[in-house]
């Protein structure tokens, strides 16, 4: 019988298409082992094999443990590995993204380059996150006035949907229990809703960095993509869990947070978003996302040539 070691290793002609797959699989307190070209769960429960070219990304939550042979036939398939927190509410480290493609952080990379399609993009951003104003011609910081205001008044009405008194948007960082309960609960939801972003950031192969609204950290881009559901989310949230009760709402709302992103297929959603943020229009998302190896070569004017060929004299090496 052989052994795991002597398997070989898949080629990307024998990958299943990026739509075929699993977007995300979630595991927490199991050891992730390998079995063949499949990986295995073990629990007390049990073993659950899992095809490993089915999965786009693993997301490696709480009491987890992994093998080095698992790692191997993951690598070997290109899903992506991201460990996280529980129900992948933070991100703590990710492996390699679920793309071999490099076509969705290139289009990040145009897009951020360039003053006017950057403002584009963080315009497209404001019209995601209210589809009853319409951004065109607004200049950035009319973008971040509205905005401001917008997420003002939302404050407002939730404090008087849930029949709690708000005083105002107060976060002291590292003193997270200064906070009155509502408070305690935007700050906490923001934090889970920055670390599932995170891990979606790092999926698809994204530039962290790169943003469209922020910018100046290693995590602007995510800081971006999380804002676009903090009023529809994150905020609404964290003031029923503090309308709930004072006590702990930290963790009650992260909990919270967590069954609403389980629920709801929220990573989904979030990668579309992110697709329909970078790709221009007319590009193939499948392509974009493709398991195989395309390597090109630049050539003058934007144009890319085959690679594996010596331009010299024409000879493919």
């Amino acid at each position: 019988m052989a052994t795991v070691g002597r398997h070989s290793a898949a080629t990307p002609r024998e990958l299943a298409r990026i739509a075929d797959r699993v977007s995300f699989v979630y595991l927490e307190r199991c050891t992730v082992h390998r079995d063949a070209n499949a990986i295995t769960a073990e629990d007390g429960d049990g073993i659950t094999h899992i095809p490993s070219a089915t999965i786009g990304t693993l997301l490696l939550g709480p009491g987890t443990r992994v093998t080095h042979q698992a790692m191997s036939v993951l690598g070997e398939c290109g899903a992506g590995v991201v460990w996280v927190g529980e129900q992948g509410v933070r991100f703590y480290a990710g492996g390699r993204s679920l793309s071999r493609s490099a076509a969705l952080v290139e289009a990040q990379a145009r897009a951020w380059a360039n003053r006017t399609t950057r403002l584009d993009v963080a315009r497209a951003m404001y019209r995601m996150r209210f589809p009853d104003e319409d951004p065109a011609g607004l200049t950035r910081q009319q973008l971040l006035g509205k905005e401001g205001r917008r997420v003002k008044d939302f404050y407002r009405k939730e404090a008087a949907r849930v029949g709690i008194p708000w005083r105002g948007r107060r976060y002291v960082h590292g003193d997270f229990d200064g906070g009155d309960p509502p408070n305690q609960g935007v700050t906490a939801a923001a934090q889970c809703l920055y670390g599932v972003c995170h891990a979606v950031v790092a999926a698809l192969g994204c530039a962290p960095g790169l943003g469209f609204v922020h910018s100046g950290h290693e995590l602007s881009f995510v800081l971006d993509v999380a804002d676009l559901y903090k009023t529809e989310i994150g905020i609404p949230v964290a003031f029923d869990t503090a309308a709930e009760s004072p006590e702990e709402v930290g963790p009650r709302t992260r909990r919270a947070l967590r069954d609403r992103i389980n629920a709801t297929g929220f990573l989904d959603r979030c990668v579309h978003d992110v697709q329909s943020l970078l790709l221009p229009e007319g590009i193939d998302r499948d392509v974009a996302d493709a398991a195989v190896d395309r390597v090109a070569l630049q050539s003058d004017r934007g144009a890319e040539v085959e690679s594996g060929r010596n331009y010299a004299d024409g000879v493919i090496w």
